[in-house]
């Protein structure tokens, strides 16, 4: 098939999804673009890329060129920064009482931005800082709207729709975009990303929120009206054809881990959104599946359980990673400072060891942060998961079925930090992570039913004010 032809179908295809997930009842705020637009560019490729003009670095030191940048990037993503900033300030209302409830993130950015003080690239830090600051203030949007889940579902499902055709069509029908040679002179499946893995971490946070939807309009399916029947019908057959399409993109880039959190994610999530299901009985899921996971990783000497999933006994070369960077001895208290181990002589040293595997982080999470911060950031990430999961808990104990969804995001991005940095700013796993521990301190979020009418005074919690009148299938300010 020629390419023009395939991306005329795939285009009415995209229009298809979306006229097949409609919703008259939500009515979209102008405010959500802020968040799309940035979470489009981090799940995929920055807007240098998408249009045709990176940066020139011919003759340039390549470690030289990765602390300088591309000023096309820097732009627009101040640009979207200032915007996100002002939309918070005409919602300080709203925001205020979400940081309250957020003071340990809070405290971990004020660590970081304090450890910019003793970093070799302190400019290059403070940058990279500012961009650390607009992750959250995407997350607050999103959770500053007058219904927050039902902006939450429009916009993750709005940008499934998009990211995933568009890479099944780079991959089959542009590959130059689509696919990348590697060092070993094989093509990987890159589709709208520009490496594999990227790839595999758009499938696996997506995918779980795909299938959380699945389950979560079947369920309403069945008690719905006929009318209500056919539209169900049409959303359930849009996220099955996005599921579809994960699959195969995950069969194509071959991420093992990818694959593995998914599953595994997306099991625990269907059992965990069953109102019978205890607490207590999630806890033990979460530790069977995790605790096989570390078993697999780092505890299995001869790497068979490792082998049976595909993967080499050395995670694809990432113990030898873990090995190098761990013997150039940074200060174990406090690191390099905030995003500052790969640059300069480091990462010339560890280029120069593995010259055919181009890197520029540790490949696990928790290394990748103790790297730059020390175990002094490795206690701030150890408490904002701790807190990430009670909130999830606690969220399970009053909405099993919506709080699962946060539940399956946690668990993804748990997975993902064991062979990759997933707390790095301006990833798909670390704006997932805030946004699992800010919904999570929204009571709100997680009633059972809204109340009608106004709600009365003494009807709210303290957590729960500003007062919630009804809107729709949620929830809106009433002054």
């Amino acid at each position: 098939m020629y390419p023009a032809i395939a991306s005329f179908i795939f285009t009415m295809g995209i229009l298809g999804l979306f006229y097949l997930d409609r919703d008259k009842t939500f009515r979209m705020s102008k405010a959500l673009w802020i968040p799309a637009v940035w979470l489009f560019l981090i799940s995929s490729r920055p807007a240098s890329l998408w249009l045709g003009m990176s940066p020139n670095f011919k003759g340039v030191d390549a470690t030289a060129a990765y602390v300088e940048g591309s000023p096309i990037d820097r732009n627009v993503f101040m640009f979207l920064l200032f915007a996100a900033l002002a939309v918070l300030v005409s919602r300080s209302g709203r925001v205020g009482p979400l940081l309250r409830k957020n003071v340990l993130i809070l405290l971990y950015l004020s660590f970081c931005a304090v450890s910019i003080v003793w970093s070799d690239f302190p400019f290059v830090a403070f940058k990279r800082f500012i961009k650390a600051i607009g992750d959250l203030a995407m997350v607050l949007i999103i959770l500053t709207e007058s219904n927050p889940l039902a902006a939450l579902k429009r916009l993750v499902s709005r940008l499934g729709f998009l990211l995933f055709p568009l890479s099944i069509l780079y991959y089959k029908y542009y590959p130059a975009i689509g696919r990348r040679l590697t060092m070993s002179w094989t093509l990987e499946a890159t589709g709208v990303t520009t490496q594999k893995n990227e790839l595999g971490l758009d499938c696996m946070m997506y995918g779980v929120f795909f299938l959380w939807m699945i389950v979560s309009v079947y369920r309403e399916r069945e008690d719905s009206s006929r009318s209500r029947r056919v539209r169900a019908n049409g959303r359930l057959l849009a996220y099955g054809t996005t599921i579809a399409m994960i699959i195969w993109l995950l069969n194509q880039c071959n991420s093992t881990t990818s694959i593995t959190g998914l599953v595994s994610a997306g099991g625990v999530m269907w059992l965990a959104s069953r109102p019978s299901r205890k607490p207590a009985a999630v806890h033990w899921l979460v530790l069977a599946v995790l605790g096989t996971a570390v078993t697999a990783l780092f505890l299995d000497p001869g790497g068979g359980m490792v082998a049976a999933l595909g993967k080499d006994p050395t995670l694809t070369g990432r113990t030898d990673v873990w090995r190098l960077v761990l013997g150039l001895h940074t200060n174990p208290v406090v690191g390099t400072g905030f995003e500052s181990f790969w640059l300069g002589p480091r990462l010339d040293k560890m280029r120069t060891a593995l010259p055919n595997f181009p890197i520029n982080e540790a490949h696990n999470g928790y290394l990748e942060v103790y790297l730059n911060l020390g175990w002094a950031g490795i206690c701030f990430i150890a408490l904002l998961l701790l807190t990430g999961y009670k909130r999830v808990i606690s969220g399970i104990r009053r909405n099993p079925e919506k709080a699962s969804l946060f539940l399956g995001f946690f668990l993804c991005m748990l997975f993902y930090s064991f062979t990759e940095a997933a707390f790095r700013m301006m990833t798909v796993s670390w704006v997932f992570l805030l946004l699992v521990i800010v919904a999570g301190s929204q009571a709100a979020l997680f009633r059972n039913s809204p109340p009608t009418g106004l709600a009365r005074a003494d009807e709210i919690t303290t957590d729960e004010k500003p007062a919630y009148a009804t809107q729709g299938a949620g929830w809106s300010v009433a002054k």
